[in-house]
């Protein structure tokens, strides 16, 4: 060792392992910890030389190594009480990873020697196991994340209101194209087909499940099922490397460097709620090793865990250096990986403080003061599962939310439920009773009708119950209110009329998701008509039930998509950044927005208050805030239907012009002008715009005399 590397103090910051193109300064975290140890590998893996971190800076212990390169494979043991009961579970026979890692060697290979207690001892986790765990665990590698980014680097910062999210596995989009290099890995999302898939469809963000290293779980592995999701995160730092051709990150920055080049952001799906180590019972692969009563919150009794995810533990946001590791995190993922934004996992359970949650938990105010974080876009998934974890609408600007009230109140509308109307007016309007507050925009509420966690669009109308059968629980996995509708038949049909229905329920699905106030999200593989066989929770799927299927694509519902979305976009009206009140605007004393029977007349108290009620027509304009320097004039009318078949009242069209049907669920659009009186199909959405009348052609004038040449 003496003859390789020259040890010296060190600094305390940054943490982790950074190559300053002399050496590689190492600095870690651990408040309760004796002794931290630094464990160097050769390329075989093999655990060649221990050395003693000796600096300590309050909590802080450090070293320089002058001469280490890139590439050199790494670990710790930590060396202190092991003390359940207190919540200390140092272990220094189990190698643990850095919690700083940017590239790991592999994953996790599941044996009794990952757990610091002995498996199967009559104590349980107060027992003590010295097996070596350095054989089962990944190494840490150090990283020159340096890289040329070119143009490409930039964040592209598209607005809010011009934004539509794709939400994407990263295998799963493309393990079934064959057309596809390094199919199922980072370089394959960013080939030539993919983006010209997501362009020709209009995506302006495409949002990445977990790509943050985890793990698969053990249950899963002894099942031969995978962790097929990846939300068991376990390095926060680190690009999964089952997503790596080559294992090295620079991989992923080539991806976004790709995207960004084809105008589209990329968001991560992060998980800082919990990691892979689970409760007093999981296993010891990071945190826990280097200071469990630290990066964790424990119950009143200190041998567990308070989980508020359903997944084991929660993280302490309310500890400084956990906090920081989450900050250090997304700043690493913003800064040198160049993402655009982030969807926080269980968001409710970071902005809990003593247990609670706060909407100015630390974490909240850290992120919305952070110079990096608060120019990117943020979006909270705003529950857990702990005591008062359904927040929405609770979480500050710039905050938008995944809006599940959104998917499940229009799947009953148009599955035909009684009592929706109110519900499905506030909706299309962009929830404002729950997002208008504190000046936040109208754009807050991130509507999705189906997202990874459930069924797909085309599932949605083709199954009445969940069918998880393949995930090896007795199918008591997973949501039971789907608010789904079969059409008639359970599954795959031949007949013609229940996959014409289907179709029909799908494009109204998708025209109301593009009509509705807020930020649209979809789910990869609903524009192709892709199934999972009635499976709502394909988290360990990772296989045909789960990957996006291409061969069977509805090439028909595709170009419907590409339609709406186009739609959308060119219309400011239905991407607005000021809610709707239903107020005089000043510029035409007209209401910005106004909700209409189908006889054309407003809608009373008695209508909204009928369960029957099936029909609706929106007519919007420009909110009444809007200011003068944006677009605002124009309107449009929006007719819902999910009842039977009628003739629809439109309203008056000011002089010179008249309403043209431009877009329509139910039969192809006619760009010809419609009359006072227009018919709209059962079950169908149909758009109008004003246009004016076509001036008739003036008679030719002879020309002769004086008059002619007048």
């Amino acid at each position: 060792m003496t003859n390789r590397f020259y040890l010296t103090a060190g600094r305390p910051y940054p943490l982790g392992a950074t190559f300053d193109g002399e050496g590689v300064n190492f600095a870690v975290f651990s408040q309760h910890a004796t002794k931290v140890s630094l464990c160097l590998f050769d390329q075989d893996g093999q655990e060649s030389v221990i050395l003693d971190l000796l600096e300590r800076d309050g909590h802080i212990w450090h070293s320089y190594i002058s001469g280490m390169q890139p590439g050199q494979q790494y670990g710790f043991r930590v060396h202190g009480p092991y003390d359940p009961q207190n919540g200390h579970r140092f272990n220094p026979h189990k190698l643990l990873i850095d919690p700083y890692a940017k590239q790991l060697t592999g994953a996790p290979v599941w044996d009794d020697a990952l757990y610091g207690y002995t498996i199967g001892s009559a104590e349980g986790d107060l027992s003590f196991d010295k097996r070596d765990s350095a054989p089962f665990m990944p190494r840490s590698v150090v990283v020159d994340p340096a890289f040329t980014w070119g143009a490409a680097g930039g964040a592209l910062g598209h607005p809010w209101n011009e934004t539509v999210i794709y939400e994407a596995h990263v295998k799963g989009l493309t393990a079934e194209r064959r057309d596809v290099p390094h199919a199922g890995k980072f370089l394959g999302m960013a080939s030539d087909p993919i983006l010209d898939h997501l362009t020709k469809l209009g995506i302006t963000a495409i949002e990445l499940l977990p790509v943050q290293a985890f793990v698969d779980d053990r249950f899963l592995v002894d099942r031969g099922l995978r962790n097929y999701w990846g939300y068991m995160s376990y390095g926060f730092f680190a690009p999964d490397p089952r997503y790596l051709s080559g294992g090295d990150i620079a991989e992923f920055q080539q991806m976004v460097a790709r995207f960004h080049s084809a105008g589209i952001e990329v968001l991560l799906d992060v998980v800082y709620n919990h990691t892979a180590e689970g409760d007093q019972m999981g296993p010891t692969m990071c945190f826990k090793g280097f200071d469990n009563a630290s990066y964790y919150r424990l119950a009143d009794n200190r041998r567990y865990y308070q989980d508020d995810t359903g997944c084991g533990n929660s993280l302490n946001m309310d500890h400084p250096f956990t906090l920081r590791l989450v900050m250090d995190s997304l700043r690493y993922w913003v800064q040198v990986m160049r993402v655009d934004g982030f969807r926080f996992d269980l968001a409710s359970t970071l902005a809990r403080t003593s247990g609670s949650f706060n909407r100015d938990a630390p974490f909240l105010r850290a992120v919305r003061q952070d110079p990096v974080l608060n120019k990117v876009k943020l979006i909270a998934e705003p529950w857990d599962v702990g005591p008062g974890g359904y927040q929405l609408g609770a979480f500050p600007a710039p905050f938008s939310e995944w809006n599940d009230r959104y998917r499940d109140q229009v799947r009953r509308f148009w599955r035909g439920d009684s009592g929706m109307m109110p519900k499905l007016s506030s909706r299309v309007a962009g929830s404002s009773v729950r997002f208008d507050h504190d000046g936040r925009r109208a754009t807050s509420s991130v509507n999705f009708l189906t997202s990874h966690d459930g069924f797909t669009l085309m599932d949605t109308v083709s199954y009445h119950s969940k069918h998880n059968e393949a995930n090896g629980e007795d199918n008591r996995d997973g949501h039971d209110h789907n608010f789904s509708d079969n059409c008639g038949v359970e599954g795959p049909t031949d007949d013609a009329e229940v996959i014409a229905r289907r179709a029909r329920r799908r494009r109204n699905l998708m025209a109301t998701l593009m009509l509705s106030q807020g930020t649209p999200m979809i789910l990869a593989g609903d524009e192709l008509g892709n199934s999972q066989d009635g499976n709502n929770n394909a988290y360990a799927q990772d296989n045909p039930i789960g990957w996006v299927n291409w061969k069977d694509a509805d090439a028909d519902f595709m170009a419907f998509c590409q339609r709406i979305i186009a739609f959308r976009k060119a219309n400011p009206i239905l991407r607005q950044r000021w809610f709707l009140h239903s107020l005089p605007r000043s510029v035409d004393g007209k209401p910005d927005l106004f909700w209409r029977r189908a006889d054309g007349q407003p809608m009373t108290v008695d209508d909204w208050a009928n369960p029957e009620l099936k029909f609706l027509g929106m007519e919007i304009r420009m909110a009444r805030g809007t200011p003068a320097y944006e677009p605002r004039l124009g309107v449009i009318y929006v007719l819902f239907n999910a009842g039977p078949a009628q003739t629809v009242m439109l309203p008056d069209a000011p002089d010179g012009h008249v309403w043209r049907r431009c877009f329509d669920t139910a039969q192809e659009v006619s760009l010809a002008a419609a009359g006072a009186k227009t018919a709209i199909a059962d079950s169908s959405v149909a758009v109008f715009d004003l246009i004016e009348k076509t001036k008739p052609r003036p008679k030719p004038v002879a020309k002769t005399g004086k008059a002619g040449l007048e």
